[in-house]
């Protein structure tokens, strides 16, 4: 075993000791999640693969840890080839013992807040790679935050959006830590690529630097053991971009060994919101002149405020003497809805086995008490005890504190979480014929009045609406929604409203006067 490996298996111990010392709950606020050794290895050599090959290497890590990337520099190049490094560590409960590991070295461990430090001209860098603390945007203080956001405007030209995660404020920070000509590699999640605060970001990566690569691992081969997160590497040279630039996209495999990989014109990601649709998709999307949303009014389902105390079976209710009339049926999650297709029977339940009723009355606790007094005593359980039904979030907001947000029925609802596997589909699209409402677990599509008005003509309108959105393609509804580590994916209410609309203007006749004004007098009148 060579030296370099030694201290690397002493650095694994450390970090193992180190991380044992803390709760999952203190590493998940402060973002630390140091990066495996293969990994890190692969970076680093795909790092200086990029450097003019006889230049030292005068490196810089942000984020340092007990240094994982540092051990795999000194596991790629020769010792001499290294003229500085230097990391910075917040928490001295890492930062102290990784100083005393690598105190015969060329590392110098600054015990700073990187996000608070300045430069001098002989402390840039012209190869930096980091993981970056990732931490989510409401577990940074505003105030803060503020100061992030200015700070890193007066670093790299571009203001940060409040709702982005320590990382993004990492990467703009280290602008000024470059040398002209410089090589960055960022470590990161992939959800910058595809949602509205990584636009911000995406603009700095466009036109401040060189954007030479994006490589996104396999969202099913999760970088990190301890942290549910799709991740990606970010490749940049600290120059301007040339003009006609071209962006690599890589997917799946290693850096050095992609599945897939794609040139991409940065003048076509400049009109793309969701780059997470390269190196798969061919060209940008383009802006649909008409919209899932101009057809449907598409909403999350309805959230209780606690499932076990206001959904109950037909036997529960039956065991406890509850009024039915102040119950409505709810479905179940998706895995207790076996089809696609849900069947009613003649007063709108359900025809599945799992039969499930919502509490959902905005009758007054007086008259509850008057009328159905054992559903006073029921309610009455939900204001006792040490966390009371009634004083949590949702519940406190309403009046009474039991009443249920309005989620009528819909006639489509939609898996908005899933997992993409082989073959198989990680939303699903679901007809629903029952009175029965959804919970939060699912969207839910509403037709707007153009499209409810040629249901009422031809029931078999909506079926084809259902149709058309079960034969989308899933890698196109999979580039409209957002992917976590694991493979499980998301799709937000308004990144399904964005899915173009067309193909389903033409299955159907009666849709064809549906031109931009129709649209628009709906949403009005919505």
């Amino acid at each position: 075993m060579s030296t370099n490996d030694k201290t690397e298996e002493r650095r694994l111990a450390l970090q193992s000791e180190l991380d044992g010392e803390k709760t999952s709950e203190d590493r998940n606020r402060m973002g630390q999640f140091a990066t495996p050794t293969v990994l890190a290895r692969e970076i680093l050599a795909h790092g200086v693969a990029l450097l003019p090959s006889a230049e030292k290497i005068r490196f810089l890590d942000p984020g340092i840890g007990t240094g994982s990337f540092y051990s795999a520099l000194r596991a790629t190049v020769p010792a001499k080839r290294i003229e500085r490094a230097t990391g910075f560590e917040i928490d001295p409960h890492y930062g102290e013992p990784a100083k005393a590991l690598w105190k015969e070295t060329a590392l110098t461990i600054r015990m700073e807040d990187f996000t608070h430090a300045e430069p001098d001209a002989s402390s840039k860098a012209n190869l930096l790679i980091c993981n970056p603390p990732y931490v989510r945007h409401h577990h940074i203080d505003a105030a803060i935050k503020a100061g992030l956001q200015h700070r890193t405007e007066e670093a790299c030209g571009v203001t940060i959006n409040g709702l982005s995660g320590l990382y993004c404020y990492f990467m703009g920070l280290s602008h000024k830590w470059m040398e002209p000509g410089g090589v960055a590699g960022w470590l990161i999640p992939s959800e910058f690529m595809g949602v509205n605060y990584g636009r911000m970001l995406k603009a700095y990566l466009l036109k401040k630097v060189t954007l030479l690569q994006i490589h996104r691992f396999d969202p099913t081969d999760v970088q990190f053991s301890d942290a549910l997160v799709s991740s990606a590497v970010v490749w940049f040279r600290n120059e301007p971009p040339p003009r006609d630039h071209a962006v690599v996209f890589s997917y799946g495999g290693t850096l050095s060994k992609p599945k897939i990989s794609r040139a991409v014109p940065a003048s076509e990601l400049a009109h793309e919101p969701k780059w997470t649709r390269y190196p798969q998709a061919e060209k940008a999307s383009v802006r649909a002149e008409i919209t899932l949303g101009d057809l449907f009014d598409i909403k999350r389902g309805l959230a209780t405020g606690d499932n076990s105390f206001f959904i109950m079976s037909r036997e529960q209710i039956a065991e406890r003497g509850l009024p039915m009339e102040c119950f409505q049926p709810v479905l179940p999650g998706s895995r207790h809805i076996p089809v696609d297709e849900i069947n009613a029977d003649a007063q709108g339940l359900p025809l599945i086995e799992k039969q499930l009723f919502l509490l959902d009355t905005t009758l007054g606790e007086e008259e509850i008490a008057e009328r159905f007094p054992k559903l006073k005593t029921y309610l009455d359980t939900g204001k006792k005890g040490e966390k009371p039904v009634s004083d949590r979030y949702l519940c406190k907001s309403r009046r009474p504190w039991y009443a249920q947000e309005n989620r009528p029925a819909a006639p489509i609802i939609c898996t908005y979480m899933g997992r993409s596997r082989e073959g198989g589909k990680p939303f699903r699209f679901i007809l629903n014929h029952s009175q029965a409402t959804a919970c939060n677990v699912f969207l839910m599509l509403y037709p707007k009045p153009f499209l409810a008005r040629a249901a009422e003509k031809n029931p078999a309108v909506m079926r084809a609406a259902w149709e058309f959105l079960n034969d989308i393609d899933p890698d196109e509804l999979l580039g409209h929604g957002r992917v976590y580590g694991g493979g499980l994916h998301k799709l937000e209410p308004k990144e399904l409203r964005g899915f173009p609309a067309e193909g389903l203007i033409a299955r159907l006749p009666e849709l064809e006067p549906l031109d931009h004004q129709l649209v628009l007098f709906d949403k009005a009148v919505a």
